[in-house]
């Protein structure tokens, strides 16, 4: 059993903050976007909140979901500081300011932090979203996994006094060259309303993609293809208000995925040859994709369940499996992985009023989190990649919250983390090794009890000082467990205690400005600094095996955001993002080596400029350029790069969406991804530096979009 605790003192930091990260469509809010929850577990204007984030708003997804479906994508283009995607199913290597992310639906997390299967992001169909809040560096207001921040999906609420209103949209996709073969379409039905003390919200959606050909033409790699795949997504949310102050609410969000694509794949060559996908009668095992993500959600709310005491309370669940594709090398007589988890849990959060005046006042948040998580990786003929592994999760929680004179806002917090890890026995699987060629013997390591506890904090302090100058500064800490999974799955030791499952607190630091001047332009600078004693990166070793990397860890960067909107039919502007990191390998306090590119970014700079010549017409170019990153240098015998440690290379890609208003009721709308068909590949197969994943982007895909509200 290992025993770990960290004791940190509210040391106050003197910190100005005006938290809010400016998306395009944040210049004209609305009511939906000024009101958060995620930061401070209630809602609260975003003015209050004292930590950088990021709001993308129902327009913005709306904009950018007719150029590509795919939630990974989206968020790319809307979040600075999130990694660009890899155009796969998997969102593996698109960290958030170089560290992973906890990912939630309305609270209910969907990460897997005991081993996690990089599918989190694409768990949801982006039609059900009404709003996505991220909060941006490390964090441990909901608990385990939130090393680099938090993405939340707020889903769709009643919003209506009618008793029956709805939405049904229809998108045709195809690539303009390749019309028959790549033809794929989109189907939306929606349905809201209220009757006397409920409300509700139906929806549903289908997705079918075609095949997807890069810029020349040429079928992209099957792995992890978004080419031939069926995506499912469902939401049922009903609500009933008992009292004016009390309310129950029971949802379910479902969804899955399955790919029906039938191609073999061609191995490239790194820089030079992409992999691609060649037709083929079957492809080999289980048809990929997640063929479930249930998660049901109960809560209850009392704003005043006694003296200025607001309650809170969600019961939740999550059933989630989703499966790789078939390795006929990975695996001594080929095989295909899945990695399948549930979750159980129970958040009990209370709101106090400690005391109110025309200039000052205080809050009291308090409560508790529980969770049970059972995780497993197998191979779909029933071999373990991992043991069965459970956790319990116990933390509860307190954070201060003082406002005064409308301009100046303090939080500081704590919370204990106490959670409990049991592993069965199990025995390794024998997987290739790259160097050699060989297969690894499998050893038999037994399982056994895990146990870890940690005190993490944050406070941080926010001042309008005008409306076009705003400062702020502020600190944060998280607490996770490591990849346990992958650690044991790898595992040289016979017994689990003995293997480097310690887990990772992260202290993360920012600063900066914000404003708007003359009403019309809005900007935001924004630094940052996290560091862990004990870092977690995925390495290859000189054998050709990959291990978790230890090590101490820095990481560092820099946002900026500006949005200008000079005319009332003219809006433009854009944002960048810088972040770099180093580790200690050998523990001497000398940071010696950059941290690889499955953690840390490109710089990315993203713009947008959007006409709307009439009320009825909107028109959007929007653009993602990224930068070089070469940090390392290849093997001098081989003249090879390490696996993770490959050189990325810059590219643009311009995207355009409109939309066309037609009475009140209809809508047509036309998305352009690639616009100028650019030949790229994405980061992801630079730095993995692996002929197999040596990939090319999508070529030009347009959508033809028509929606009707009733």
């Amino acid at each position: 059993m290992k025993k770990i605790t960290t004791f940190c003192l509210l040391n106050l930091i003197v910190s100005i903050g005006f938290a809010q990260e400016k998306t395009k469509d944040s210049l004209a809010t609305n009511n939906l976007d000024d009101i958060i929850v995620t930061a401070s577990r209630k809602k609260e204007s975003i003015k209050e909140v004292v930590s950088s984030i990021t709001i993308v708003g129902e327009k913005k997804i709306q904009s950018q979901t007719i150029i590509n479906s795919n939630i990974s994508n989206i968020l790319q283009y809307t979040v600075p500081s999130l990694a660009t995607a890899g155009n796969q199913t998997s969102n593996y290597g698109q960290t958030l300011r170089g560290r992973p992310f906890l990912v939630m639906i309305d609270g209910v997390p969907q990460s897997t932090p005991l081993r996690n299967g990089g599918r989190d992001l694409q768990v949801i169909d982006p039609f059900s979203v009404e709003r996505v809040e991220v909060i941006k560096g490390a964090t441990s207001i909901y608990g385990n996994g939130a090393d680099g921040g938090i993405i939340n999906y707020i889903t769709k609420k009643n919003h209506k006094e009618r008793p029956f209103s709805g939405s049904a949209q229809l998108g045709l996709i195809s690539q303009p060259k390749t019309f028959a073969e790549s033809f794929g379409y989109r189907a939306s039905l929606s349905f809201t309303g209220k009757i006397e003390r409920f409300d509700y919200v139906v929806g549903f959606t289908k997705e079918r993609t075609g095949v997807i050909k890069d810029a020349n033409s040429v079928n992209t790699s099957p792995f992890y293809s978004l080419s031939n795949l069926n995506t499912y997504n469902g939401l049922l949310k009903i609500g009933y208000q008992l009292t004016d102050k009390q309310r129950f609410e029971f949802s379910y969000i479902g969804y899955a995925s399955r790919s029906f694509l039938d191609q073999d794949v061609k191995i490239g060559k790194w820089g030079e040859i992409p992999t691609i996908g060649v037709e083929s009668e079957r492809r080999l095992g289980t048809p990929e994709g997640t063929p479930r993500n249930h998660n049901f959600r109960l809560s209850y709310t009392n704003s005043e369940i006694w003296n200025n005491t607001a309650l809170n309370v969600n019961i939740y669940s999550q059933d989630f499996r989703t499966v790789y594709g078939y390795d006929r090398d990975q695996f001594l007589n080929g095989g295909q992985s899945n990695v399948a988890s549930k979750k159980l849990g129970l958040r009990m959060n209370f709101d106090s009023r400690l005391f109110s005046n025309d200039t000052y006042k205080a809050d009291l948040i308090y409560g508790v989190d529980i969770l049970q998580d059972e995780t497993v990786q197998k191979l779909e003929d029933g071999r373990f990649w991992t043991p069965q592994m459970k956790m319990q999760n116990t933390a509860p929680f307190v954070l201060i919250k003082f406002d005064a004179w409308e301009k100046f806002t303090l939080k500081a917090g704590a919370r204990y983390e106490n959670i409990k890890v049991k592993a069965d026995d199990f025995y390794t699987l024998p997987v290739l090794n790259a160097k050699n060629n060989t297969y690894n013997n499998s050893i038999f390591v037994q399982g056994g009890d895990l146990e870890y506890n940690a005190f993490v904090s944050n406070i941080g302090l926010r001042y309008n000082i005008m409306p076009e100058v705003n400062v702020f500064t502020s600190y944060s800490q998280s607490f996770s467990i490591n990849e346990v999974g992958r650690i044991l799955r790898t595992s040289t030791e016979s017994v689990i205690s003995k293997l480097p499952t310690d887990p990772i607190i992260v202290n993360n630091y920012e600063m900066g400005v914000a404003g708007t001047i003359k009403k019309w332009i809005n900007y935001e600078l924004t630094s940052f600094w996290s560091t862990s004693k004990l870092g977690a990166t995925s390495v290859q070793l000189p054998n050709g095996s990959f291990a978790m990397q230890r090590a101490p860890e820095n990481i560092w960067g820099y946002e900026a955001v500006i949005n200008l909107k000079p005319l009332e039919v003219l809006s433009f502007g854009g944002a960048f993002a810088w972040l770099e990191g180093k580790v200690d390998n050998d523990n001497n306090g000398t940071y010696e080596k950059y941290i690889n590119g499955s953690r840390i970014m490109a710089p990315k700079l993203t713009t947008y400029i959007q006409v709307r010549p009439t009320k009825k017409l909107d028109v959007e170019l929007s653009s993602l350029h990224n930068f070089e990153r070469n940090r390392f240098d290849p093997n001098p015998t081989t003249n090879l790069y390490s696996v993770n440690e490959g050189p990325v290379k810059k590219y643009t890609v311009f995207n355009l969406s409109s939309s066309y208003l037609i009475g009140k009721a209809l809508k047509l709308g036309l998305g352009v991804e690639n616009l100028f068909n650019k030949d790229y590949s994405p980061n992801m197969a630079w730095w993995q530096a692996r002929d197999k994943d040596f990939v090319n982007a999508p070529g030009r895909r347009a959508t033809v979009q028509v929606q009707y509200n009733f």
